[in-house]
Formats: structure tokens, sequence, C-alpha cells
């Protein structure tokens, strides 16, 4: 069964059904909305509860509360300690986690799927009505401060960071998403607590669920705990918009060389530029080229710069997608000396796909690179559960697993070319991070 279609904002319904494994939506009171898909052969459920909002959306002197918030959520409400919190996942063996990112944030829960309606209700109580304890937030300030830390001493981690802002400079999406030390240290519980209640509110929150469960039992569940939670939940009333592209796009691209000096024994090399946005119909072929650019053993980065050069151990090519735009890099760790040369390694091999299309053989690799990582993947109820936030609040259309895969397999050699011609033609920044 081939299911792809979009998923308007007041839809309630079935999405799609296939040999038993049923996709729901439904919109509830306040504008929340639940989306689910059951998979009957598992004996587990995972649970998210996303807020579109990200590091994107901080006001200058806020800089920093999403992260903050990813963490205090977990601290505790008016009727559960945060030891209560975690002690509710360890004693039935289950896993409980949260994640920021630039556009969304997401708290979830795997557990069995008899315990669900413990992770609905402790997750809804965390989500709802965190206390967010001026105490706390101190004791987290500090976390978060090791946290950067620990990133600023991982030299590709520099590098990945580094290359965001210099892509999309003077734009939020080029702000390190966990924030900077000066801002951690700088941000206030006020700023933390009125970003809170600005996003945390119905109609921004989405829950998905994946796994042996049943729709309607679901909804009942985060519905009840809701009304618990005392949030006002009208009848009627509308989910939030997605989110739409900045007409002022995602920032300039500072060309050029960026050097970062660090201690280290290997330069970590990027050359990147600005890339597509998560809509862009361009965004399948987008990753058949990143296979075949990049995308492992057998790649042109890997074959050329590792196995025929001996220059590098670690190279590949990534990209990023938001609803503004995105960036890609192409990556090497190499020695000092070297890095002018694998940077124009790297850099010929775009200039490559960019002027000739790719072989039958590569682009055969690629699809089967591509489709076969997507079905694995979607063997876990956590990636099932991720692939519905994402339609939910990312691109606003659900396709299933067999209409993505027709999709990856739908590009040819030409279209790999031009999506290429079309990073190449862009403005290019170099970005080192290595000894001085």
């Amino acid at each position: 069964m081939t299911v792809q279609r979009e998923i308007p904002l007041d839809f309630s319904g079935v999405l799609a059904e296939d040999r038993g494994a049923v996709v729901c939506r439904s919109v509830l009171p306040g504008g929340v909305r639940v989306l689910t898909e059951s998979m009957p052969d598992q004996r587990s459920v995972t649970v998210g509860y996303w807020v579109a909002v990200g590091s994107r959306d901080e006001s200058p002197e806020g800089y920093g509360s999403t992260h903050f918030l990813e963490h205090l959520l977990f601290k505790g409400t008016p009727t559960r300690t945060a030891m209560d919190i975690a002690s509710a996942f360890d004693r039935v063996g289950g896993e409980s986690n949260a994640g920021t990112a630039k556009e969304s944030t997401v708290y979830h829960a795997h557990v069995l799927d008899e315990d669900l309606p413990m992770a609905v209700e402790v997750l809804t109580d965390m989500v709802t009505s965190s206390l967010i304890d001026a105490d706390e937030l101190e004791t987290e300030r500090g976390v978060i401060l090791e946290e950067l830390a620990m990133d600023a001493d991982d030299p590709v981690d520099v590098a990945h960071e580094r290359l965001a802002a210099v892509l999309m400079d003077g734009h939020p999406l080029g702000r390190p998403i966990g924030g900077t030390p000066e801002a951690i240290r700088a941000v206030t519980r006020e700023h933390v607590v009125a970003h809170y209640r600005h996003w945390y509110r119905p109609q921004e929150l989405v829950i998905t669920a994946a796994g042996n469960l049943d729709h309607d039992d679901v909804c009942r569940l985060v519905l009840d705990a809701l009304e618990r939670s005392g949030w006002d939940l009208a009848e009627g009333a509308a989910p939030a918009p997605r989110r739409t592209a900045d007409a002022a796009g995602a920032g300039a691209v500072l060309a050029g060389t960026h050097t970062v000096a660090k201690q280290v024994e290997q330069a970590n090399v990027i050359v990147g530029g600005q890339s597509l946005s998560t809509t862009d119909p361009d965004r399948f072929a987008l990753g058949v080229m990143m296979s075949v650019l990049g995308g492992g053993m057998s790649s042109r980065l890997f074959q050329e710069i590792r196995e025929r050069r001996g220059l590098a151990y670690s190279t590949y090519s990534f990209s990023a997608g938001y609803s503004d735009g995105g960036y890609f890099g192409l990556y090497a760790g190499c020695q000092p000396e070297r890095v002018d040369e694998v940077a124009a390694l790297m850099e010929a091999e775009l200039e490559r796909m960019a002027a000739a299309e790719v072989t039958a053989e590569e682009l055969d690799r690629a699809h089967g690179q591509i489709c076969g990582g997507t079905v694995l993947g979607m063997e876990s109820t956590g990636a099932r559960m991720s692939r519905l936030g994402r339609a939910e609040l990312v691109t606003g259309e659900f396709v299933d697993l067999s209409a993505s895969l027709a999709r990856v397999r739908a590009v040819d050699a030409g279209r790999v070319r031009a999506v290429a011609a079309r990073l190449a033609a862009g403005e290019r920044a170099r970005v080192v991070v290595g000894p001085a």
C-alpha cells in the first residue's frame, strides 16, 4: 500500500491502514493534536510530546531558554519530585528523555504497552505543570555549562557548530542549539518562565505514539491527564499553524576560511554551503546525492580521500534542512599540513558531481543504501513515533514507508546532477579546527 496525503490542521480520522497497522490523527479540545501508529506485533510503545519551539525562537535576552526547559521539565511539578519522575520509568524498565532542536523540542518515553497510562500521566504533568524551581534552575545551569564544555572539547562538534554559524550568519538558525556559556550564565528564571508560558500551550502541543496501542485509548488517556493539569481546553480551538519559511531567508554565507585554533593532533576541515529546506521538492535527490558523494565506504569521498590517497581516516558528507533553508558540508579529519589538499579534493568531487551524471551503479547503490536504511530504521517504535512528529510539525504530510521508498527510487541521475549543480553554484565556506 502506498499512502501520501496532506494533513489539514483540523483533520481527525484514519490517515493510513495496512496489514493491521493503522495511523490515526485526532484534534482534542484546546487544539491538542494526537497522532498514533498501531504496531500490533510489538510489546512496547514510544510516546512523544512535541512543541514546535526550538533555539531559533528565543528572544536575545532569553537565549538558551529552550535548552533550559529540556532539563527543567524533569525537575518537578506540584505533584511529583524529580525523583518521582525518574523512578516512575525506572521501576517499569522504561526510558525517558528529551531533545532540543533548532525548530522543535520533544519529551519522549519508551515503555511496555501496559505502562503507557503511566507514561502519558507523567509526561503530561511535566509538560503542563513544571515548577521551574529557582534552585533547580541554578543546579541545571551548572549541568548545562558542563555539557557545553564537553561539546567544546570535541573538535568535530566545534567544527560543525562553527560551520552553521558561518553558513547562516545573522540568522537564529546559525546559533548553537544549547546556547553559549555566556548566554547560559546570563539567562534568568524570568526569561525561562516567560518562554515556557508562551510556547507550552494546548494549541502548540503535538503528541505522537507508536507501538501496541489503540488510538482512542491514547486520546482518552491524554485528555484525562490534560484535564487534571488545569490547562484551558476550549472545545473547537484550532491547533497552531505550522511553521512557514521566513521570506528573509536563512542568513548569509561568510565565504572564505574560518579557523578555530585547538590543541589536537588532527585538523578537522569542513567545506560547505547553503542547501535545501525540509520541504524542498529536490530533498530526495539531495539525499541520493549525499549518499553517492559521502554516504559510506563506497562513496566518492571515502574512495578518493581515504582509500586511494590515505589522507584521512574519517570523511563524509552531510546536510541539514529547516523551514527557511539548510546547509551541507563535506568533512575530513587529516594532518594539519594536508588541509588545503584535502579541502581541494572534496570541492573537486562536488564539482565533478555537478558537471556529469553519476553512474548507474552509483545510483543503484545509493537507492539501496537509503531504502535499506529507511526500512531497517522503521522497525522501532521510536522511529515510527518520530516520523509522525515530523509529518505533523515539519511537512504537514503523511507519507508511508512504501511511498517514501518510491520517492527515493524515482530520483534519477539527471536530478542528482541538477541538485549538485545547485549546491556547487552557491557560495562556500571552509572551517578548520585544529592546531594553530
